[in-house]
């Protein structure tokens, strides 16, 4: 192979996308508590009452007046939290017992007033803990509540407070974590070797990134975020780099449609893909591109594909490698708005040197690398993408281009250093698949389901990039809209079928409905663009 040298086409300044949930660092959200104090204004100890009330509310919803409430307390502030809850709790008719762990005899000021608080209540279940204890005995039948432990965890748990949270993680109770699992860092959990494994996970206003990485879901169970109404000008004017996809953000993405718009008003895309025994991948990602609205698809597949395709999918045209069984010959591209590459092509060597000679000359045009595209570049001796890429990897097809990692939170601090050194957007696919762009900007996806975990799901995903960009949408608003679109199809489709029996052709036939929900919420939000 010749050596391969990364070459940078002019890079387009993309739009800045703005959403609500965004997901800050510990010391940030301290400071926007701080203001929502000041600003609002509210006393701290009635900003954690209304925290307490809130997540009693949603307490009280799930588990009925049968459960048994077991509520451990820590000696700051997330410690408050739990015993405000225990206080509503009692006051809803619960059978509460409340565990204060204060083997250090001090408590913030807040956890202080909210034990003075529910100390006045007659009869109340309560024991301090200043020394080692026997813990109480759970059954299957009865309620955790987690609040040893906040997000400013310094150090991993260790002596009484571990042995506490191997005792409850090693009972049969629901536990219900406050804000964040015990034990649980909100970033890197390199360190982690004790924390609380919750079955769910009410966190204050804004989710951790922590909660987004697979090896941490054993300890996060179900997430609900608890909207505490931090004050909304602390929120909208402290940055983020790093926010989660909602609903009414993405739906202010989708571009209207003109009457007098023809086919050639919404672009054309050229996906080159498929080789012997894998054009289902190229029948995939075309019927996916053609469902999310591209006006003319042409597909590059090799000879053995013809009929394959004009059978399966008469709606695209065809572009025929002049090999029989692989991609090995280079189109015409003058034609094309938008091109993908990569699905079911194979790794040959012949189709490896078509790729190290396509891709200088895609020029301006935007191009989306998958699948077996991207496990050729990995064998390059230097890699190199198009800048006006985006490059759609799972874990360990980013392994693969960038070195193994040792977490979750390892391999997305390599993708942030990754997209910014090669100016490309990395869609890095996982429960909630992460879109990385050379800005530093990432944003976490909230649709999609364990059902898509299934062959030729990706394949879908980059016909869906595919038809978005030959439409004119940016690289960030593609990647953004696609991988929002992909999920929620997803769900869409899983409540007709079931996680265990969904295929990737049911997210392609419910793309539309997708498409649907979406307009409808842009209507409903009176969004104008």
């Amino acid at each position: 192979m010749k050596t391969f040298f990364l070459y940078i086409c002019n890079l387009k300044k993309q739009p800045k996308i703005l959403f609500k949930m965004k997901i800050f660092s510990t010391s940030t959200i301290r400071d926007i508590d701080k203001y929502t104090i000041d600003n609002e204004p509210i006393a701290s100890i009635d900003l954690m009452e209304r925290a307490a009330m809130r997540l009693t509310n949603e307490i009280a919803l799930r588990f009925d007046l049968s459960h048994r409430i077991y509520i451990f307390a820590g000696q700051g502030n997330n410690g408050g939290d739990a015993l405000a809850v225990a206080r509503l709790m009692v006051g809803k008719g619960y059978q509460v017992f409340i565990f204060l762990c204060n083997p250090f005899q001090k408590l913030s000021p807040d956890c202080a007033k909210n034990k003075e608080r529910l100390l006045k209540i007659p009869g109340i279940q309560f024991t301090e803990i200043i020394s080692e204890f026997p813990p109480p005995e759970l059954t299957a039948n009865d309620v955790v509540i987690d609040g040893l432990f906040g997000s400013g965890l310094s150090r991993p748990l260790s002596g009484g407070h571990a042995a506490l949270v191997k005792h409850i993680n090693a009972s049969s109770a629901t536990v219900v974590a406050i804000d964040i699992p015990s034990g649980l860092f909100d970033e890197n959990n390199a360190s982690t070797t004790c924390a609380i494994k919750a079955t769910l996970t009410l966190t204050l206003q804004f989710p951790k990134l922590s909660f987004f990485f697979a090896e941490n879901d054993k300890y996060v169970g179900e997430l609900k975020i608890i909207d505490i109404h931090l004050h909304p000008a602390a929120i909208r004017n402290t940055p983020a780099s790093i926010q989660m996809l909602e609903a009414q953000d993405v739906a202010r993405l989708l571009h209207k449609r003109n009457r007098f718009s023809h086919k050639g008003t919404f672009g054309h895309g050229l996906l080159i893909a498929g080789s012997l025994g894998k054009m289902g991948a190229a029948i995939l990602s075309s019927k996916a591109g053609l469902r999310t609205g591209i006006g003319l698809l042409t597909a590059h597949v090799p000879e053995c594909g013809m009929s394959i395709m004009q059978t399966a999918i008469p709606e695209a045209m065809l572009s025929l490698d002049s090999y029989s069984n692989s991609i090995g010959e280079i189109p015409d591209l003058d034609a094309y708005s938008a091109i993908a590459v990569g699905p079911g092509i194979g790794t040959t060597t012949q189709t490896s040197t078509f790729l190290e000679e396509f891709l200088p000359l895609t020029g301006n045009i935007p191009v989306v690398l998958d699948a077996d595209a991207l496990n050729i570049i990995a064998t390059w001796p230097v890699q190199a993408f198009p800048s006006n890429s985006i490059i759609t990897p799972h874990p360990k097809e980013f392994d693969r281009l960038a070195g193994k990692s040792a977490s979750d939170y390892d391999r997305f601090i390599k993708a942030q250093r990754f997209a910014a050194r090669n100016h490309t957007y990395i869609i890095l696919k996982g429960a909630y698949t992460a879109i990385i762009c050379p800005d530093n900007e990432c944003f976490f996806n909230s649709t999609g389901n364990a059902g898509m975990a299934t062959a030729g799901s990706g394949d879908v995903l980059t016909g869906i990039l595919l038809g978005l960009l030959a439409q004119g949408y940016s690289l960030k608003e593609a990647a953004i809209l696609g991988v929002y679109l992909h999920g929620l199809a997803g769900d869409i489709a899983v409540k007709s079928f079931s996680e265990e029996s969904l295929i990737a052709g049911d997210i392609i036939d419910h793309l539309g409905k997708a498409f649907n929900e979406l307009k409808l919420n842009k209507e409903r939000n009176n969004i104008i663009n």
